[in-house]
């Protein structure tokens, strides 16, 4: 079917994706603007897959300090070359990134960086909250493995909704994912460090508080 200016450019406008992505994706969701998002998200993410092994050695270190100066974030993100790292929008990204960390706090970048011994305590306790409420023995398994969802998406940079995002349900990951498609690099975050004041500064990777 054919599919108007004023689509493509708010499809641009919402994914970030070049026109003739967007254009390509709207024609195969019949015009169907939420349909043609989800499209490129998957697009996204394949050629992420894709290029994971690719070294990342150029990159730019993003920042963002709240409001008041109470809050500080710098975080790295990493491309494969300096030419990308250059780029305005790839900065803006890192800006985002450090915004996302300072708004939401995670402990770790990937839901595989969660170390066994954090991941362990966290069973033990959604499995004693299972227990309490009176669920038969035979679910536990299967309550917990749900009730981890909510936790990695609580803890982990990637697993979390880009706040700036709030209309749709992307997720940090499937943005530079994104990213990744529309400068056919690698991207990568390999730290991040947070701060407060009046709190010791919490590591990635570190136990999170208990609620």
């Amino acid at each position: 079917m054919s599919v108007s200016p004023e689509q493509v450019k708010k499809l641009r406008e919402i994914s970030g994706a070049p026109m003739m992505e967007c254009k390509r994706a709207l024609e195969e969701a019949q015009g169907d603007l939420e349909q043609a998002f989800t499209v490129l998200r998957k697009r996204g993410v394949a050629t992420a897959a894709k290029k994971a092994g690719r070294a990342t050695s150029e990159g730019v270190v993003g920042s963002y300090i709240h409001a008041g100066g109470k809050i500080g974030v710098l975080v790295e993100v990493n491309c494969e070359t300096d030419f990308v790292a250059r780029n305005e929008e790839f900065q803006q990204l890192a800006h985002d990134l450090a915004m996302q960390i300072c708004a939401t706090d995670p402990r770790f970048v990937r839901k595989e960086d969660v170390t066994a011994e954090v991941l362990d305590r966290e069973k033990e306790v959604l499995r004693a909250q299972a227990t309490a409420s009176g669920k038969p023995p035979a679910v536990l398994d299967r309550i917990v493995e749900g009730k981890l969802g909510k936790f990695y998406e609580d803890y982990c940079l990637y697993e979390q909704h880009f706040i700036k995002d709030s209309g749709s349900s992307l997720t940090v990951g499937e943005l530079i994912a994104s990213k990744i498609a529309k400068f056919g690099e690698n991207i990568t975050v390999p730290r991040f460090s947070r701060f407060k004041v009046g709190e010791k500064a919490a590591k990635p990777g570190s136990e999170p508080s208990p609620a």
